[in-house]
């Protein structure tokens, strides 16, 4: 396995290998663009519906099928943003998203193989770029570019993701050459390769632990995360959301689950490499059906690595206690990240009180009741050293 085969690198990892701020869009994007750019100050107006659905339906079916795969992924964050703030911009949601936005939406999610609303992709791994083209992706270096209000705790927020999956890129590639090191039997490389992800891990801390410093959590709570609610699981939009215009839907709604922390590919990748399982629950089913919202060369990198892997065995059969340690280390790295997952799940979501419709705080945004499952699959990491 090599990350390059995926679209991947060591010093992106899971993050687009191009910058948002270089792609340019053909000129039919030229309502959207404005729009998009304007967010904020349309949703500010209290009547985001009605300039949305001026917009022109710009019929990108035949341009999304042959454009370059950079520019449908840029067209993905944009839409995905219209789509999400018409849905949650006012006091009540749709029951319907209309054509003129549902109809694009779905011609450049259907390209890319996602479901039609805002991925974590699209709002993190392709809505960044350096400031500093010459200078790192880290947080003195990173914007976001598309907002919804805007401000330094939206920005905040998906940033702190943008530097931890980019220090993720060590994990990945190391991931990678350690199918190859396990099957060679090579216990020294494999120690050196496992002691290095530890240290990635430690600098990711790093990053996780800053998000209080300019992400408030009632400030998230009430003015960023209503917006990146998905239709499934969600009363507010009992039962799903009507796309107009979209055929192949048949008129019916369509319950699509949201954007989500937990469709980030880094944990379910390190799970494949350790073979770390989870036993049956309503999560493990969510995380199961959230696989299927990841871009195809990170479901793809992860089903790799899962059959490839064989690792544990070769750690368990090699009896080194030094090579046992490095394993264990990483395993319990992992545990780590779904208890600091869960620690800021309970004080920027399951703490806070609302009373705007679909943003329940015992409820995630991808439409589960987290704490509980959360707590359950970070033990169930745990428990499974060599």
């Amino acid at each position: 396995m090599q990350l390059s085969d995926y679209g991947m690198s060591r010093a992106r990892g899971f993050l687009s290998h191009y910058e948002i701020d270089a792609i340019g869009l053909p000129a039919m994007f030229n309502g959207a663009l404005q729009a998009a750019n304007n967010l904020s100050a349309l949703l500010t107006t209290g009547r985001v519906r009605h300039w949305l659905g001026e917009l022109a339906d710009p019929g990108l079916e035949d341009w999304a099928r042959e454009a370059p795969e950079e520019e449908v992924r840029t067209a993905m964050v944009h839409y995905s943003f219209l789509v999400q703030a018409y849905v949650w911009g006012e006091d009540e949601p749709p029951e319907f998203l209309p054509a003129n936005l549902a109809r694009p939406m779905v011609a450049v999610a259907d390209r890319l193989g996602q479901a039609p609303l805002l991925p974590y992709s699209g709002y993190v791994l392709d809505n960044w770029y350096r400031l500093d083209k010459g200078g790192p992706i880290d947080l003195s270096n990173v914007a976001m570019f598309q907002n919804f209000y805007g401000g330094v705790d939206e920005n905040w927020f998906v940033l702190v993701h943008v530097a931890i999956e980019a220090e993720a890129g060590v994990l990945l590639d190391n991931a990678a050459k350690l199918v190859a090191v396990a099957r060679q039997g090579d216990a020294g490389e494999a120690e050196r390769l496992l002691i290095e992800m530890d240290a990635a891990w430690e600098r990711i801390y790093g990053h996780f632990a800053r998000m209080p410093e300019r992400c408030d959590p009632y400030i998230y709570f009430n003015r960023v995360r209503p917006y990146i609610h998905g239709w499934a699981n969600n009363p507010a939009l009992n039962g799903g959301l009507v796309y107009q215009g979209v055929e192949k839907f048949g008129g019916a709604p369509r319950a699509f689950r949201g954007q989500t922390g937990s469709q980030s590919s880094i944990v379910p990748a390190m799970d494949a490499l350790f073979q770390v399982g989870h036993s049956d629950d309503p999560l493990k089913h969510f995380l199961t059906e959230l696989h299927e919202y990841r871009p195809v060369a990170h479901r793809r990198f992860i089903e790799d690595l899962a059959a490839q892997s064989t690792l544990r065995d070769f750690v368990a059969a090699a009896k080194s206690p030094s090579l046992t340690l490095a394993f264990n280390a990483c395993v319990e790295q992992a545990a780590r990240f779904r208890t600091r997952h869960l620690e800021y799940a309970a004080s920027y979501i399951n703490k806070q009180m609302t009373d705007k419709a679909g943003n329940d705080p015992d409820v995630g945004t991808g439409g589960t009741p987290f704490m509980k499952y959360l707590k359950k699959h970070r033990d169930e990491n745990r428990a499974q050293l060599v």
